[in-house]
């Protein structure tokens, strides 16, 4: 199967997103907005509050909770954030969905959204069925070892001991099918003859603990939302996903190093409203949650997290673009994969 040439578009999606190690900005992206917006008819007159899918240890609670400070230390309106977790995110949006579109709720969502689109037209388009108000983080996965892991130490030694296996090894991922971590690791065994049992978790913390816990040998994940157990030496990277590596991982292999020739999928992040919200309040919004990228703290949050290794500011028209092309590309993937699209 040629994986290859049915994932060509995430190469297209991001060609111009890849950041050298020399590359800086002088600028943020959204500085030439505005400081200040005035409040359409008042509103916000209250708390927002933003549903999120997942719990609050993993990446996406992470990046909630940075951004929902971040736009009330811009505007001084509070956000509450509510996790909905369940069901590989479908849980959080079915809660969404189903909330009053007046502006209020706004959503924080990931690339699982467009990737159980794709599967499924009737679940909600985020390009269409929401409005994307900023795409805030964009990243690569990583496979990870704990660091005082003596069965093996690089990727090398760990695809030559979970081949002797026989079936045996395990990896913490999550639990969706047709998500990006499980269409990666279909891509990796396949190219390797690798066969690795994959233990679900839908909860970061749940998913991390198991690899730092000696509950499973291997760990599928984005480097920023292990940033902490990367700086107190208890995992280490032994493959980066990504065809070139960054200087943050110069010394780990990457696709390739290890001959592994397909093109990598990547974790976007986001934050949306209905598209039924009163027009002027969307437009708030989305001044809001730009400008809010911009702030000094999430900036500083997206550095901690390798999030400044690929360029991960979206506006609204890019966001979508970006979702569009996913859908897209994950539709030729599942085909290729011989699953049901409906």
């Amino acid at each position: 199967m040629n994986f290859r040439k049915t994932t060509a578009a995430s190469a297209i999606v991001l060609a111009t997103t890849l950041l050298s190690a020399n590359t800086a900005y002088a600028a943020c992206a959204t500085d030439g907005l505005p400081s200040s917006m005035a409040k359409p008819d008042g509103f916000p007159a209250r708390a927002l509050t933003m549903v999120v899918p997942y719990g609050p240890a993993g990446g996406s609670g992470q990046v909630a909770s940075a951004m929902a400070q971040a736009v009330s230390d811009l505007t001084g309106i509070s956000i509450n954030r509510s996790h909905k977790s369940g069901g590989s995110g479908t849980v959080g949006m079915t809660a969404y969905m189903a909330s009053p579109a007046d502006g209020y709720a706004v959503m924080e969502h990931i690339d699982d959204a467009s990737s159980a689109h794709a599967l499924d037209s009737g679940r909600p388009n985020p390009a269409s069925d929401l409005v994307p108000l900023v795409t805030s983080q964009i990243t690569f996965s990583q496979i990870f070892i704990r660091t005082n892991e003596d069965r093996f130490n690089d990727w090398e030694s760990f695809v030559k001991w979970v081949t002797a296996q026989n079936g045996k090894a395990t990896i913490a991922n999550v639990s969706k099918e047709g998500s990006m971590e499980r269409v990666t690791m279909k891509f990796i065994t396949d190219a390797t003859g690798m066969q690795i049992q994959q233990i679900s978790f839908d909860k970061g913390a749940p998913r991390y603990g198991a690899l730092a816990g000696g509950q499973v040998d291997a760990l599928f994940e984005q480097p920023g939302d292990v940033r902490s157990f990367l700086d107190a030496g208890k995992f280490k990277p032994i493959l980066t996903i990504l065809k070139e590596s960054p200087a943050a991982f110069a010394d780990v292999p990457n696709l390739t190093d290890a001959g592994l020739d397909f093109e990598p999928l990547f974790r976007f992040r986001g934050f949306y409203v209905h598209k039924d919200a009163p027009a002027d309040r969307v437009k708030w919004l989305q001044w809001a949650f730009q400008k809010a990228y911009c702030q000094d703290s999430y900036q500083k949050f997206n550095e901690s997290k390798y999030m400044t290794l690929i360029e991960s500011y979206r506006d609204t028209a890019g966001s979508q673009e970006l979702i569009t092309t996913t859908i897209a590309q994950y539709r030729d993937v599942y085909k290729a994969m011989g699953l049901e699209i409906k």
